[in-house]
């Protein structure tokens, strides 16, 4: 049995973590505790064991790994300690699941990869689109029909207007079309034109090892919170709207007509969004043994990538203070 620690017990910690594993508990409770839950704000913590099943509640990191054997942790905190938290865990030899962007910087990016590849503790990073269902069956039907020739992201938001959008929250997108395409090999950012105050909106152009090409139109202002993945070749055409959107299912078009459409009816949130997946692959792997993929250095690529177009596109990276522990 695994012996789960879970540190921030926030809105996303709630949602993208603490819910699929209660489901994944009550579907599989021989395969982990849920050992411990741990926020600053001791009240939540407690708010999590009751809900879902946590044990012991603790408001100090320090205090919870020292009181607890833990076989594994999960660490959702603010983007300036991400860096700092996940090397720590990687340090004392404790698996561990660390959030994007890896840090407020390339060079905390870094400092965490080193670490992972120097002390080889089991890691991974929660993108969640990786584990989305429709996107990952929108993948194998496009395998199926025929070569992949171009990939798309439309990233909408409604009144997300903070400067670091591009590479904490847009990192999303350019690791999905990576899951889905591969590795880049030339990337080029540009400002859509703007008049007055509105927010910085902008069109990245990929181009990947494999021949593919790619494009995600960032638009953090744009009215709606929805993202819509696009798959293309010759005679064919997937589309999947999720994990967010007014209407999230996926369909496929060959030759002029549509052959498949998957609704998100019935579907729990945590399985629709990749979270329950996501928390699977991390339990399944730590129970056989195996790496939890995707690993740190798995993904170090997503985010170098988008702090460096962050830079290119005039934005001041890394100046993110980091959080009080």
């Amino acid at each position: 049995m695994i012996r789960l620690g879970l540190v921030g017990c926030g809105e996303h910690s709630e949602t993208g973590h603490a819910i699929p594993l209660a489901r994944y508990k009550s579907a599989y409770p021989s395969d982990i505790e849920l050992t411990a839950a741990c926020d600053l704000k001791l009240e939540r913590a407690q708010a999590f064991c009751r809900q879902y099943g946590f044990v012991a509640a603790y408001r100090d990191v320090d205090e919870m790994l020292a009181r607890q054997k833990l076989d594994a942790c999960i660490a959702v905190v603010p983007v300036g300690n991400i860096s700092q938290q996940g090397i720590k865990l990687l340090k004392l030899g404790i698996p561990c699941v660390v959030e994007k962007p890896l840090g407020t910087s390339l060079k905390d990016a870094a400092a965490l990869l080193k670490t992972a590849e120097v002390t080889r503790t089991p890691n991974m990073v929660s993108v969640n689109r990786r584990f989305m269902p429709f996107l990952n069956r929108a993948i194998e039907y496009a395998g199926n029909a025929g070569s992949l020739r171009y990939v798309r992201c439309t990233l909408t938001r409604h009144a997300r207007s903070e400067p670091e959008f591009l590479w904490t929250t847009a990192v999303h997108a350019v690791d999905a079309l990576r899951h889905i395409a591969g590795d880049v090999a030339d990337a080029d950012i540009r400002a859509l034109p703007r008049t007055g105050e509105f927010a910085a909106w902008y069109a990245i152009d990929l181009q990947f090892e494999n021949g593919v090409s790619g494009r995600i139109d960032v638009l953090p202002t744009a009215g709606v919170l929805e993202e819509t993945y696009e798959l293309m070749g010759e005679g064919f055409r997937a589309v999947v709207t999720c994990p967010f959107g007014p209407r999230r299912a996926w369909r496929s078009y060959h030759e002029n007509r549509m052959v498949i459409e998957e609704t998100s009816e019935g579907m729990p949130e945590e399985v629709l969004n990749g979270c329950y997946d996501e928390a699977a692959e991390f339990i399944r792997a730590l129970v056989h043994k195996e790496s939890p993929r995707p690993s740190i250095a798995d993904v170090f690529p997503s985010v170098k990538l988008c702090l460096e177009l962050a830079k290119k596109a005039g934005q001041d990276v890394g100046n993110l203070a980091p959080a009080r522990s």
